[in-house]
Formats: structure tokens, sequence, C-alpha cells
């Protein structure tokens, strides 16, 4: 067998995309990406209920490339294209990823998220 491209995956979860707190609720409307290079695992519909009692995935979005830029540019327009409303979800930070320099250079280690998304500092004290 011979592998040849790039793959990528992002697992798009029913939380905020900033603070990370599962947004449960009912999905209004969906409508998941496809074409070539693009594939989409979930069980998400229209009037799905997401629980807050388990694992926030909805589904797993791949996409294939020649290369790593294809594969991110394959993503990119998969992930604008995806439509999820009534919840929140985490697409808005995994489109931060695909922009950021490190990422598209393949530049990464697991800790990654850290410099990407480094820690709020604690606001002053009131006195």
């Amino acid at each position: 067998m011979t592998f040849s491209g790039h793959a990528l995956e992002c697992r798009i979860n029913a939380e905020d995309p900033v603070t990370f707190v599962p947004s449960p609720g009912t999905i209004r409307h969906f409508n998941a990406p496809g074409g070539p290079g693009v594939r989409m695992d979930t069980f998400a519909h229209e009037g799905c209920e997401i629980s807050p009692y388990y694992d926030s995935m909805i589904g797993k979005l791949m996409t294939h490339g020649r290369d790593r830029k294809e594969a991110i540019a394959r993503m990119r327009r998969s992930l604008e294209v995806t439509v999820v409303e009534g919840i929140k979800t985490n697409i808005p930070l995994h489109l931060r990823i695909m922009d950021d320099p490190d990422f598209q250079a393949g530049r990464l280690d697991t800790r990654f998220m850290d410099r990407f998304m480094p820690p709020k500092k604690a606001a002053p004290a009131a006195s």
C-alpha cells in the first residue's frame, strides 16, 4: 500500500471556542461540507439534541490534499461552509488554528495549544 498527500482532522465539539465550556442544546440548522478530499463523520442533524451528560463531540471533519497546503485550504473551506446553528461550536477556534503560521508550516509539538492560547492573566484584585 502506498500513501501520498497530507490529511487533517478537526473534531467539531459543542463547546465555547474560547472557554471550552460545553454548549448543550438543540441544533436548529445543520449542513455538513463535502467535495473532493472532504469527509465528515457525524450523527448531527437538524433537531438533534446535544446532551450535557455525554462527550461534546458532534463530528469529525477530515480533509486530504496533495500536500499540507492543499489539505489546510480544503479544511478552511470546509470549516467555513459547515453550519451548526443553535449551539456554540469550536469551529471558530479551528479556523484560527488554520491561519496560524506555525500550524501551516507544521511546526507542532504537544505544547502548541499552550503557545497558541496562553492562559489569561488574572485581573488585579480590587482594593
